[in-house]
């Protein structure tokens, strides 16, 4: 898919109106693409490049759709910083940075360039690679599966406040919600309903659009061992409501926490392992695996989302293990830089 011709990458650079933006780096990419870094970048059909890329979302002239890839990552990264501050920002990259343009969009976009016609695939005779389509959410699957897990990461609070402290206590005592508005390390923004009741939706929130100008951008140790919880634990369910009772020694909970484990001994690809700020001086970590993804506060809990589990988001207590799990994970972890 990177090798189009020079022709098209001239067409969507020369005539992009420009809907939004994102990150393609280890530590920032669109999670629904992958659970890590390189099986994001494949889905483009990109080499995990260290420094990672910009991918610049928008339409030509005509309406079509258009991703134009980047290797200039700062500049998207103050383009979507600046959005998200609510000013504007012309985003318009140079054309010596351009990697690839490739026809299509691998989000989800809600938005359209005004002006033009609505937007739709290029022509075939465009590009000589088939249009990029944004993963399957319809029905829970891996990819909505991370997309709930970029959904917790980013409201926490709301989260943490439907666990009973009771059964699952804070370090300190109180609410370890901490801020809400976590960003989640993916560098793409939640919105809109999806089955099961998880808010998340792939497109990166662009709030308004001009030509050439984006205005946003950028989604139980309880149930296992020693837990806090006991022999059973209420937990939430994707819709947010308190779901069923999930027994102890959970096996999908005591597999995932078995693969993060191992994570810290066998360095896993890049990027499935990521950290990101939170309030005071903890972190927000997430982990990816096959099937599984978890979230989790340094100095909290954790949740865990199961592709054989749709729609169930499994808290798990910090016990005796869970502290020394995350703070290993978050030595390995990649860091926004």
């Amino acid at each position: 898919m990177a090798g189009t011709d020079e022709d098209a990458v001239a067409a969507a650079d020369d005539a992009l109106y420009v809907l939004t933006a994102v990150l393609l780096t280890p530590a920032k990419f669109p999670s629904v693409l992958g659970d890590d870094y390189p099986e994001a970048c494949a889905a483009l059909g990109l080499a995990p490049l260290a420094d990672g890329y910009g991918l610049v979302i928008g339409q030509d002239g005509s309406g079509a759709r258009w991703t134009v890839v980047i290797d200039d990552v700062s500049l998207v990264a103050v383009a979507i910083a600046s959005w998200d501050c609510g000013m504007e920002y012309d985003l318009s990259p140079d054309e010596r940075t351009v990697v690839a343009a490739l026809p299509g969009w691998p989000l989800a976009v809600a938005v359209a360039a005004p002006g033009v016609p609505a937007p739709h695939d290029p022509d075939p005779e465009a590009a000589d690679c088939p249009p990029l389509t944004p993963p399957d959410t319809s029905t829970w699957g891996s990819a909505q599966r991370r997309l709930g897990a970029d959904e917790i990461a980013l409201q926490w609070a709301m989260w943490r406040e439907q666990i009973d402290d009771t059964v699952f206590p804070s370090p300190n005592g109180g609410s370890a919600a901490g801020d809400r508005g976590d960003k989640a390390a993916d560098g793409v923004t939640t919105d809109g309903p999806t089955p099961d009741g998880v808010t998340t939706d792939a497109a990166a929130s662009a709030r308004d659009t001009s030509p050439d100008k984006a205005p946003g951008a950028e989604a139980a140790e309880s149930p296992v061992g020693d837990s806090a919880a006991g022999d059973t634990a209420a937990r939430p369910t994707a819709s947010g409501a308190a779901g069923k009772e999930a027994p102890q020694g959970h096996s999908g909970v005591r597999r995932v926490l078995a693969e993060a484990r191992a994570y810290v001994d066998s360095p896993p690809p890049l990027g499935r392992v990521r950290s990101s700020f939170a309030s005071g001086d903890a972190r927000t970590l997430r982990a990816d695996g096959p099937g599984w993804s978890l979230v989790a506060r340094t100095d909290d809990i954790a949740f865990v989302l199961l592709d054989d589990e749709p729609g169930e988001v499994l808290p798990v207590g910090r016990g005796t293990e869970l502290p020394g799990l995350l703070e290993a994970l978050d030595k390995m972890a990649v860091r926004p830089s």
